[in-house]
């Protein structure tokens, strides 16, 4: 059987008409012949709509709970209608996923047509809160809206939206009328949920046009909006490319700005490049565009290429006169117009780039090396000629080869000009000994002339062959030492969590030098140069200015990092460069980490000033209006009340009182904890007298205290310790409301009570209640926390949460455990006093309750 077909009508806002134009196309296939059927639908009242509803077959027939209370999936298969028309794809009301109910009428073969808000798909969610300031909790996945065969936007202009909404064409009483005038259909949300389903529209068109193209093999670019390549080549003159990119697509009113780097096998490694790169890749993310590093063969063909793949409508790159693409190839920026197409290709006249960077030279093999392969180039040939004359042969061309040999050795020696000069010392012997007339230089066979140019061109040639390989072979060697040098310090960074000081440590060593140390730009006002201040170093003497380096690498605007004891060689200031660069990024991590702690402790603040605030306007509340309900009574000179009534008043203000009184407490402390200002006055401090004095005004048949008569005394705070055990023996009587309560101890030192390696004595308060699962223990100590069977008038939900502040700030720890037979045991426990012995003789206290 083959899938239905699924067509979504697409609202732009709450109120764009999504249900009307379902039902009104309803009606248009039921009068072309269809066989449509309304599965669900919420008309919400609206005269239309229920006008709308006339006419049209509902399945299942309207029951108790109303139309559109869910949907009968069995039912309308038994119907097997050729349309079935349901409303609010996202409803989730009847405890099942409408969406997953209609994949269900697909599956059997029936076409639906649903209607979906904007504000219920699944990628959206973040951002339509941010926009309506309301989570959305019914949404739907992305990838299932995506898989309809035909999505229609329904769109209103938000000015037209809001005369609905006061016309009352939308559904809602009056004072929420006047509350969405002044939320969700402002303007301004508005429009910024209208511009939402439209870049999501825009971006299914693209998908769709991309799958087109791929199935028809079409290669010429149809985009829906402005996409613009930009070919870069990594040099600091291409940031002019990207701006005029981003300038082009501002006054195009929008688009996407994609920077291409092609890294073709020919492209050697360069650090100055790899930092340029790095300045590209953070201009194209300032101005919202996409960097790729791709790799082929040839950027000519390549960037055009990956900008079919995008379908990007325009290619820019700099123009060929200035040197600027791709290492300067002329024929590159030709190569990308002719593969270019359909593609307009803009060339980009750039300016010339810094010229006081120092050129790269080629390595040298070292004097070590070529000192002595000079003075074998001019000792070897006479050796090898004295060992030919001492062996019987008479074949110039065996002269030849032994004497190329001896050159090729002193090309391995010592490069190209040493075996330069023993190709003409070996040409002068060989002419002199072994060509006629022999023993001197004149030549009278012009074969031999020739033999000998030969010979020379070709130990020349041979030379310049070792030469390069040797030369790359060493520079191979240092680039090997400089990744496993860099590779070092990456995994070293990774693994030990690397410092700045530290790292300034491994330059220092590693380039043997006398100090190493990071300098950042300080400016001292309008008019004044700019500072530059010592921000970490390593080594002896800390210096005081930077004049005083002896190498100074520029890491970017603001920052720098010098080096002080002997002045580097080129080699060395390419691997300081890669130094640098590790270290900026450190530096930046570091920054952002600060910056990420920063906003999550502003954060918190601002979710507990709000719960504050909450609390306040709420659970304060039902305090002062049961003291102000007492007070007014007894005020009233027109009541007259006995004395048991004004007993009941009196007690009523007297218990509201106290209620607030620790509402007020908990908020406080709280507000301390959050703030880090909890101060605790640490002394020794016996179990025995801070329980009774916090079960003081505790009065419950179901409390019992069961310490023992030896127990250690502590190190806390008493005052603290106090709080941490009223707000553990509140919270047990209240959420225990038919279970005893036991306060019990164990003996410091006996069996495992223990703080890491500190001996610690424990507290527990146990209770037989309902308890906690094992998955919420950990959110039971959050602030403004209560259980699900709690009325709102039990608290605002801090009391476990400022126990817990206190008791680790005193340098205990709190936990919860489950009671065996069930229930939940809270213990405190907290370090053992070393400062003053047990006292004894405490048995019989008596506020001690059994």
């Amino acid at each position: 059987m083959a899938r239905g077909n699924l067509r979504i009508f697409l609202g732009a806002a709450p109120g764009a008409g999504k249900t009307f134009a379902l039902l009104e196309e309803g009606h248009r296939l039921a009068s072309e012949g269809f066989s449509v059927v309304v599965g669900a639908v919420a008309p919400k009242s609206r005269a239309d709509n229920v006008k709308l509803l006339k006419g049209l077959e509902l399945c299942p027939e309207p029951g108790s709970q109303g139309l559109g209370s869910g949907l009968d999936v069995q039912a309308l298969k038994d119907r097997a209608p050729d349309i079935v028309l349901v409303d609010d794809y996202a409803d989730f009301s009847a405890g099942a996923r409408r969406w997953e109910q209609v994949d269900a009428l697909l599956e059997a073969g029936i076409d639906v047509i649903s209607t979906l808000d904007i504000r219920n798909l699944e990628s959206l969610a973040d951002a339509v809160r941010e926009v309506t300031g309301v989570q959305e909790v019914s949404t739907v996945p992305d990838a299932v809206v995506r898989g309809a065969n035909q999505i229609e936007l329904v769109d209103a202009s938000p000015e037209l939206l809001r005369q609905r909404l006061a016309d009352g064409k939308i559904y809602c009483t009056r004072d929420e009328a006047d509350a969405a005038l002044g939320g969700v259909f402002r303007i301004g949300t508005l429009s910024a949920l209208r511009e939402l389903a439209l870049l999501w529209l825009a971006e299914r068109v693209d998908a769709d046009l991309s799958d087109y193209k791929d199935s028809k093999s079409v290669r010429d670019s149809r985009p829906a909006r402005e996409k613009i390549a930009v070919g870069v080549g990594g040099k600091s003159q291409d940031q002019a490319l990207i701006r005029r990119a981003a300038r082009m697509l501002a006054a195009a009113a929008g688009g996407e700005l994609h920077v291409v780097h092609v890294r073709t096998s020919t492209e050697g490694h360069d650090p100055e490049s790899g930092k340029d790169l790095e300045v590209l890749r953070r201009l194209t993310a300032e101005f919202g565009g996409v960097f790729h590093a791709i790799g082929g063969q040839d950027a000519g063909s390549s960037l055009p290429d990956f900008a079919r793949s995008i379908n990007a409508t325009q290619i820019m790159v700099g123009s060929p006169s200035r040197r600027s693409l791709f290492k300067g190839r002329h024929g590159v920026a030709a190569d990308v117009m002719r593969n270019a197409g359909t593609i307009d290709v803009h060339l980009i006249n750039l300016l010339p780039g810094p010229s006081g960077r120092p050129r790269r030279t080629p390595p040298r093999l070292g004097r070590r090396r070529e000192i002595p392969a000079f003075a074998l180039a001019v000792g070897l040939p006479p050796l090898l000629q004295f060992t030919l004359d001492l062996l019987p042969h008479n074949q110039l061309s065996t002269d030849m080869l032994v004497h190329l040999t001896g050159i090729v050795g002193v090309a391995l020696l010592g490069g190209l000009w040493p075996a330069v000069a023993a190709a003409v010392v070996a040409g002068l012997i060989v002419n002199y000994f072994s060509v006629r007339p022999v023993g001197s230089l004149s030549v009278i066979d012009p074969e031999n002339v020739l033999a000998l140019l030969i010979f020379v061109l070709v130990a020349v040639a041979v030379s310049l062959v070792v030469d390069r390989s040797a030369k790359l072979s060493k520079e191979a060697h240092i680039a090997g030492a400089e990744a496993a040098v860099l590779g070092e310090l990456s995994r070293r960074a990774v693994s030990e969590g690397n410092s700045i000081p530290a790292f300034l440590d491994q330059v220092r060593e590693h380039f043997q030098v006398k100090g190493a140390g990071l300098w950042a730009r300080r400016g001292t006002g309008p008019g004044r140069a700019a500072v530059w201040e010592l921000q970490g170093f390593s080594g002896a003497s800390r210096p005081a200015d930077v004049s005083e380096a002896d190498t100074v690498e520029q890491l970017d605007g603001d920052r720098m990092l010098t080096l002080a004891g002997r002045e580097l060689s080129q080699d060395e200031r390419r691997l300081l460069a890669a130094f640098g660069a590790h270290l900026l990024a450190m530096v930046q991590r570091e920054e952002l980490s600060a910056s990420q702690r920063e906003n999550l402790r502003l954060a918190e603040g601002n979710t507990m000033r709000t719960s504050i605030l909450r609390a306040v306007s709420h659970d304060l509340r039902t305090p002062l209006a049961g003291i102000k309900l007492a007070s007014s009574s007894l005020r009233d000179k027109t009541i007259t009340f006995g004395a048991e009534e004004q007993e009941e008043l009196l007690a009523t203000i007297e218990h509201g009182a106290d209620r607030l009184d620790r509402l007020v407490s908990n908020l406080l402390d709280m507000s301390r904890i959050t703030a880090d200002s909890v101060a605790p006055l640490i002394r020794p401090v016996y179990w025995v007298d801070v329980v009774g004095e916090a079960l003081r005004g505790t009065a419950s048949e179901r409390l019992r205290v069961l310490l023992p008569d030896n127990m250690p005394p502590v190190d806390a705070d008493p005052g603290m310790l106090e709080r941490v055990i009223a707000n553990l023996v509140e919270n047990a009587l209240k959420y225990a409301p038919d279970s005893d309560v036991v306060i019990a101890g164990a003996v410091g030192g006996a069996g495992s009570a223990r703080i890491g390696e500190v001996p610690a004595s424990e507290l527990t308060v146990v209770d037989h209640g309902s308890g906690i699962p094992a998955t919420e223990v950990l959110a039971m100590f959050r602030p403004f926390q209560r259980a699900d069977d709690t009325t709102p008038g039990t608290g605002v939900g801090l009391g476990l949460a400022v126990a817990k502040g206190f008791t680790e700030a005193m340098g205990g720890v709190l936990l919860a455990e489950p009671t065996p037979g069930g229930g939940l045991t809270m213990v405190v426990r907290l370090p053992l006093s070393t400062g003053v012995a047990p006292e004894a003789g405490m048995e019989g206290a008596p506020w001690q309750r059994s």
